[in-house]
């Protein structure tokens, strides 16, 4: 991978035609970014005059040689010396928590170093599942083919044996099984492959595909979308295959080749930080409560009107009659005052889910006392709660659970 890198945080903006510490932001880089959001309706970035702001989409885009990473922050805080590796892995490490990450396998030694990207942890991971498929053996398939050949097996399929072998008589056109390792799981595995090979060139990570490409069977090449990862049906023999086909999905769907007027391949791997903060909280609640009485569910759905329902984030439970809605937001609040249409969905969920407080939980550089207030009726409230992102020691803080448990249980909501 390209040693040019931009970091930003969400929401801040790229200009083109300038430089950010050296490394130049260009009209291709924008144009190149600009076809991706319209690919994604629009909604990773806002198109801006000669530049790109982007939304609370975090992660990495790789564009030729220039890689873009979005990392999330908490605060309104300027960019300090250092902040820059601290929020980059509390990305990681919420990734890694969610499960959408293993960093584990890929050596953490790795991980600590700032030129290691989040697109190189992911091609790595995805390698060492693929070794580790090799070591264990390649499963063969059987799948048909239909096709000329010089014996005759399987079924003979007469109009094509007519059309094709009016004057070769030594030739059968048949459909008949083969049963080999060119099939579609390992034709998905390859095209990672394929994609990893050309975005990582110049980086440590190319040497160790081509030893893993070296190693791997020679197959078909296809054409993947989303329907064909839905359409993959796991058996016992081939669950092995099941964490390396959804690391190939993640970089086969978000691998866009020839995106834009050149000839630029670009690989975005981008996460919703609301969906991240949310399944980050929910994660931690449920570790703080596995020794309390405390039931931690998360979205839990509900009809609402019609065919349409409505679902908290999490629901804390204790008993059949105390009840939390936690509804998480990432986003930064100055003071108490949420908007009016976060407290009429907090309203709704009190209503529906018979719960006598719900809380907004946002994240915040520092821990604040629980507020809470009753609506005018009926006789329920809303909670505001604003969770440290970091510990003591700076980094992404583990005990988080603990903390928002312990700040309900001092007011008695529980």
């Amino acid at each position: 991978m390209g040693n040019k890198v931009i970091r930003v945080f969400e929401h801040q903006t790229l200009y083109y035609g300038r430089n950010y510490k050296t490394v130049s932001f260009t009209k291709n880089h924008f144009d190149a970014l600009a076809k991706l959001n319209v690919l994604h309706d629009n909604k990773y970035f806002t198109l801006l005059h000669k530049g790109i702001k982007f939304s609370q989409y975090v992660g990495v885009i790789q564009i030729d040689d220039l890689t873009i990473e979005i990392l999330p922050k908490a605060d309104y805080t300027g960019v300090n010396n250092g902040e820059e590796g601290i929020w980059r892995d509390v990305l990681i490490d919420m990734l890694r928590i969610t499960r959408k990450l293993k960093v584990n396998q890929v050596g953490q030694a790795n991980v600590n170093k700032q030129n290691i990207h989040l697109l190189d942890i992911y091609f790595e991971w995805f390698l060492r599942e693929v070794e580790l498929l090799q070591r264990q053996g390649l499963v063969k398939k059987y799948y048909k083919e239909t096709k000329n050949v010089t014996t005759l097996k399987g079924k003979l399929e007469f109009a094509g044996h007519i059309a094709k072998n009016l004057i070769h008589k030594e030739r059968f056109y048949t459909t008949h099984q083969i049963y080999d390792k060119d099939h579609q799981l390992h034709q998905i595995l390859n095209l990672a492959l394929v994609i990893i090979e050309n975005i990582s060139k110049g980086s440590y990570l190319y040497a160790k595909c081509k030893k893993v490409q070296l190693d791997f069977p020679e197959v078909s090449s296809i054409n993947c979308n989303a329907s064909t990862f839905e359409k993959i049906k796991l058996n016992r023999k081939t669950k092995p295959y099941e964490t390396a086909l959804e690391i190939a999905r993640l970089i086969i769907l978000n691998y866009a080749p020839n995106i834009s007027s050149g000839a630029e391949r670009m690989l975005a791997l981008l996460f919703d930080m609301n969906s991240l903060w949310e399944e980050y909280i929910l994660v931690q609640l449920k570790k703080a409560c596995i020794h309390k009485p405390y039931e931690i569910i998360g979205q839990q759905s509900k009809s609402f009107w019609g065919s349409m329902t409505i679902r908290p984030d999490i629901l804390i439970k204790q008993g059949d009659t105390s009840k939390i809605v936690v509804d998480t937001k990432w986003k930064r609040m100055e003071g108490n005052r949420p908007s009016t249409d976060d407290l009429r969905q907090m309203y709704v969920y009190n209503e529906h889910w018979k719960s006598d407080t719900s809380i907004l939980l946002y994240p915040g550089t520092k821990q604040e006392k629980l507020y809470s207030q009753s609506f005018k009726h009926p006789n329920h409230a809303c909670g505001i709660l604003k969770m440290n992102v970091l510990d003591n020691d700076g980094v992404l803080d583990g005990e988080i659970g603990e903390k928002i448990i312990m700040a309900f249980e001092e007011k008695r909501f529980l």
